[in-house]
């Protein structure tokens, strides 16, 4: 009879184990299936985490009085460096004192609001005076005082159009140095 009794109790014991596994593993199932509610602060804080911001406007003044004005249809910050702005349709305005402006426009820009170097990229095209150069990437830094265009470079102006893989120019004093990557290509200059 006692043999009868423990097995009796190990099988009921077995058994009440069993159901209290089913029950939790249902209970936890259910749970994940609820939809969680956010709470009107959660909202707030995920419409304030927004990085979206339409049409800028960055204006600065160097020490020589020089103004560099960007713009953009749309600007993206970066979390992780806000001092960087991702920007789409840029346009550039360098307004150099004691001389004629420079504009620039490209598709996209890396703009840094603590030193004000913005990099520009796809269908860049520079204007200066009766100049025009088109490239794919520039490099635009008022603590270098220099623009540094590349990729598929092409300048024109009223008389010639040279292509190259490279025009660096320092704001400032205006030389300009023009060259390829590769020391077996030569620059190329046609009269229009």
């Amino acid at each position: 009879m006692l043999k009868k009794n423990v097995k009796f109790f190990l099988i009921f014991f077995c058994i009440l184990i069993l159901l209290i596994l089913l029950y939790l593993k249902f209970n936890k199932a259910n749970e994940t299936a609820k939809p969680i509610k956010e709470t009107p602060e959660e909202t707030e804080e995920m419409v304030y985490k927004s990085n979206i911001i339409s049409d800028v406007n960055y204006t600065t003044k160097d020490a020589d009085g020089n103004e560099y004005i960007i713009s953009a249809t749309q600007a993206e910050i970066d979390f992780a460096k806000p001092n960087i702005l991702y920007l789409t349709k840029v346009k550039a305005l360098i307004k150099i004192k004691n001389s004629d402006n420079i504009t620039i426009t490209s598709n996209f820009g890396k703009y840094n609001s603590d030193n004000f170097d913005t990099i520009f990229s796809k269908n860049v095209i520079i204007n200066y005076l009766n100049n025009q150069i088109n490239g794919e990437y520039l490099d635009f830094s008022l603590n270098r005082n220099s623009m540094i265009i590349s990729k598929e470079v092409i300048y024109s102006n009223l008389e010639n159009i040279l292509k190259a893989d490279v025009i660096e120019i320092d704001i400032k004093t205006r030389d300009t140095k023009i060259f390829m990557f590769e020391n077996k290509k030569k620059v190329n200059i046609k009269s229009k």
